[in-house]
């Protein structure tokens, strides 16, 4: 499997964090993390770093459901920061509403949805896409 330098997992649950990162580790993923806890501390971080398109993450992991900025209001300030660099965006969420599903597919920056949790079969194709 392809590796990827950064991945990023935006999520408020320690313990989905600790296991993607675990199953990441495990299926050697990636060789660095960036993990943020709410849509508000990820933009705050990603922005300058995705300006510059220097140590920009090539992957996001990103719940939809968070304290201070869900995933919803992190992906629209997202699409309106200019990157030189490709970042590709999963929305990893425990959620199954099929509105949740139909509105992530009018992002063209979310690649795909999954629903909790993440497996190594899920970062397979991931790297593969």
């Amino acid at each position: 499997m392809n590796k990827v330098d950064v991945a990023c997992i935006i999520d408020d649950d320690p313990i989905f964090v600790f296991g993607a990162k675990k199953v990441m580790e495990l299926a050697d993923f990636a060789k660095s993390f960036m993990i943020y806890h709410n849509g508000l501390d990820a933009i705050q971080a990603l922005e300058p770093i995705l300006r510059s398109g220097d140590g920009a993450p090539d992957v996001i992991l990103l719940d939809l459901n968070m304290p201070v900025m869900d995933g919803w209001q992190f992906l629209d300030k997202l699409i309106l920061i200019p990157t030189a660099q490709q970042v590709t965006l999963y929305i990893v969420t425990s959620s199954i509403d099929p509105a949740d599903v139909e509105k992530a597919k009018q992002y063209e920056l979310v690649s795909d949805y999954i629903v909790k949790p993440i497996t190594k079969e899920h970062l397979v194709e991931m790297v593969k896409g």
